[in-house]
């Protein structure tokens, strides 16, 4: 599906002021409000909760609450189906490098992995990083370690199918999320492909093979 209007001009507006965006003094809270939410919107998630649903069955749970270690940790977005969570989102303010730095990845694996979740995302909106959380999480990883998709802002419009097949929220009921985090599991690192038979055990349709094959890094 091509982009939806709202995302190209966030991606616009992220490229004309990304000196200031990237700085330093633009904060996490302000990246949150003002591009991820947003862009989650444009998937298709009730973000604010505007159909007004009990706590329970909300979309969306900011600052979710998980227990690791004994202390209790906020992700910055549980997305639920129903009720169940299904990923999470850790955001960043631009300033920081996610593609260089360990520490924001190992934070989201940590969450994820503790919550028993199969993917989650780390992005600071100049990039989206997806990382299968099932790998124990460990402080001297590597940012790449576990990572199976990273996508740039700049891509994110010529790329919205595959973003939209695996984390909309229609791709999520009707089961590419789950189907694409099995394939994930079977990636033996960001430089192997999976073998087309292995797409035909999970069922993926013949468009969401091509999205996969076309863009993740294998």
């Amino acid at each position: 599906m091509p982009a939806p209007s709202e995302i190209r001009e966030l991606i616009e507006r992220f490229e004309l002021n990304l000196a200031a965006y990237t700085s330093g003094s633009y904060n996490e809270t302000q990246l949150r409000r003002e591009f991820i939410d947003p862009f989650f919107k444009a998937l298709g998630w009730d973000v604010d909760n505007t159909a007004g649903h009990a706590e329970a069955y909300k979309d969306v749970i900011h600052e979710d609450a998980i227990r690791i270690g004994g202390a209790m940790k906020a992700p910055d977005y549980c997305f639920r189906i129903g009720g169940t969570r299904k990923f999470f989102v850790e955001a960043k303010k631009p300033a920081v490098d996610i593609a260089g730095d360990a520490a924001p990845a190992y934070q989201l694996r940590r969450y994820a992995w503790s919550a028993g979740l199969p993917l989650s995302i780390l992005t600071d909106f100049k990039a989206l990083a997806v990382y299968d959380c099932r790998i124990k999480p460990n402080q001297t990883d590597r940012v790449s370690t576990a990572r199976v998709l990273y996508i740039p802002y700049r891509e994110y419009e010529a790329r919205w199918d595959e973003i939209a097949a695996i984390f909309s929220k229609q791709a999520v009921l009707k089961g590419s999320f789950d189907r694409y985090a099995e394939s994930a599991r079977l990636k033996k690192g960001t430089d192997h492909r999976i073998d087309r038979l292995v797409y035909d055990i999970y069922n993926l349709t013949d468009e969401e093979i091509r999205i996969v094959e076309d863009h993740s890094v294998f």
